[in-house]
């Protein structure tokens, strides 16, 4: 199975709400880049999630979200927005920290399961997990998700290990 179709099979994709929403984004000149857990992907061996993070330039996030309510379906989060369509089970969540905003300016093309998106350069997707895993107010599933997204990126390039805080480090051992 070609990798497009297993994450199409795996998000339950019925609707290509992958593809519509790329579509508007590029249509609108949006930039955009892959944070979280498929940007770990595009760097590592893949780990399946239902959830593709992003990073838009703020200031088109407002420009935008009217054609996304048009569209799909919206919820707003204090730390984002989350946006889905009936017929897929995939999240996507635009990230509104205005830390996320400069990763956008070293983003490259790189493959996530299959098709070709603008990914934060990996120095700044481990940045973003190390954040993701501080924060207090996540889910202790999800932080423990980031800390396992750290390991496998200090795994393959283990040239990034200074970047990791201490506090952290010793929560991966």
């Amino acid at each position: 199975m070609q990798l497009r179709a297993f994450w199409r099979a795996v998000t339950v994709d019925r609707s290509d709400f992958l593809d519509q929403f790329l579509a508007l984004l590029r249509a609108r000149g949006v930039r955009f880049c892959v944070i979280g857990g498929q940007a770990v992907n595009a760097y590592v061996d893949p780990v399946v999630s239902l959830d593709l993070d992003l990073v838009v330039t703020l200031s088109d996030l407002a420009q935008l979200e009217p054609a996304l309510t048009d569209r799909f379906t919206l919820e707003r989060f204090p730390d984002g927005l989350n946006v889905s369509l009936a017929g897929s089970d995939l999240r996507v969540q635009i990230q509104t920290d205005p830390r996320y905003e400069e990763f956008l300016a070293h983003a490259q093309l790189r493959d996530i399961l299959g098709v070709q998106l603008p990914v934060a350069r990996v120095e700044d997707v481990l940045r973003g997990k190390i954040w993701a895993a501080s924060d207090p107010s996540r889910r202790g599933s999800k932080r423990q998700k980031d800390l396992a997204d750290i390991a496998r990126l200090l795994e393959a390039y283990p040239r990034l290990g200074p970047l990791v805080p201490d506090e952290i480090r010793r929560r991966l051992l």
